[in-house]
């Protein structure tokens, strides 16, 4: 079959290539990959700029939803034909600390699809059972392969933040999850939700104001935090969220959050991080990193998907074929795409 893969650990080492079919194992189950999301990591994996492992060669693609084809001796809650989507967690040991507690999205031998495991980027992939999560009746398959990222901004705002109503939540970064977290903040019951870009007419600015931003703040000609204090009656910030990654925007975030609030980072950024922390301790602030997902936060992610709480359907611009990676990927470092999909069987309408 058909794949994307990485072959090599060098720039530009990405390129579609004939791939065995996968072989099921009786744990696992066999998906019809209906879409696949293409993450802020894929480029980098393309330019080899990445800060974590990988093992190529692998198929990439992490973000993905599909239809069961096939299920393994030992699987008993799923059939041919259910409509699923998939943790990104290929695989995870059960022993350890953090899986005997519930956090095995932080397990140390995990492996995730795309990286060190082959993903969705080919028209199937092999699946373990405890991975996967039903899509509600009433959300469109392809949409659902935003599943994953809407899983990370909930993580990120719900789980590792705390929300209240009235909150100042200011989000840096108009990406996908971005936007994503626009709407958490908005479910949570924020009152005031800044988002932060460097061009205020951007599509992903617009969209942002379309799903929930109260306020957008265009940082090449604004003062973040001066506005943030204006909104805030001089506090700044209950909450903010980076969802940009580079050393400036944590200082954008230092400067406006307020005393004894919380940011919260989520996208990963280059080193070296060059700023001090003087400000983390001056504030007594809370710096709360944040990784993946678990269970829990999966079937929240597909209800709020289910009840139309979440929209996720204005951020996909971009639905290509397998054989056009190629257009998807540049369409979204020049910044003409929001979030890109990838149909490895096909484009559907």
């Amino acid at each position: 079959m058909q794949a994307l893969v990485k072959y090599a650990n060098t720039p530009g080492a990405v390129e579609l290539r004939e791939m065995p079919e996968p072989q099921i194992t009786p744990d696992q189950v066999l998906l019809r990959v209906r879409a696949v999301g293409i993450c802020g990591s894929d480029l980098e994996m393309f330019h080899h700029k990445i800060t974590f492992p990988v093992k190529p060669p692998v198929i990439l693609g992490h973000e993905f939803s599909g239809t069961v084809v096939e299920v393994g001796a030992n699987v008993r809650d799923f059939q041919p034909g259910d409509r699923v989507v998939s943790e990104t967690a290929a695989y995870i040991c059960g022993k350890c600390a953090e899986c005997r507690t519930g956090n095995y999205n932080e397990c140390p031998n995990r492996l995730g699809f795309g990286i060190l495991i082959n993903g969705a980027d080919a028209p199937l992939v092999a699946v373990r059972e405890g991975a996967l999560h039903r899509v509600p009746d009433n959300v469109d398959l392809t949409e659902a392969a935003l599943t994953e990222p809407l899983c990370v901004a909930y993580n990120a705002l719900v789980v590792k933040s705390r929300i209240r109503p009235a909150d100042v939540v200011v989000v840096l970064g108009p990406g996908p999850i971005g936007l994503l977290a626009v709407q958490i903040a908005r479910v949570a019951g924020a009152a005031t939700i800044i988002l932060a870009g460097r061009n205020r007419e951007s599509r992903r600015m617009q969209i942002g104001q379309v799903v929930g931003a109260t306020h957008l703040v265009d940082l090449r000609h604004d003062d973040l935090g001066v506005i943030v204090r204006d909104l805030s009656g001089g506090r700044g910030a209950d909450l903010v969220v980076d969802a940009a990654g580079p050393s400036a925007t944590v200082k954008l975030a230092l400067d406006a959050v307020r005393r004894n609030g919380q940011i919260t980072k989520i996208a990963w950024g280059p080193p070296p991080l060059d700023l001090s922390l003087d400000p983390l301790l001056a504030k007594a602030v809370t710096l709360q990193g944040v990784f993946s997902h678990t269970w829990d936060t999966w079937e929240r992610a597909l209800r709020l998907q289910a009840t139309g709480q979440v929209q996720c359907a204005p951020l996909i611009s971009h639905r290509v074929a397998l054989a056009d990676w190629r257009v998807a990927f540049d369409a979204l470092e020049g910044g003409a795409a929001v979030k890109a999909l990838i149909c490895p069987n096909g484009v559907e309408e």
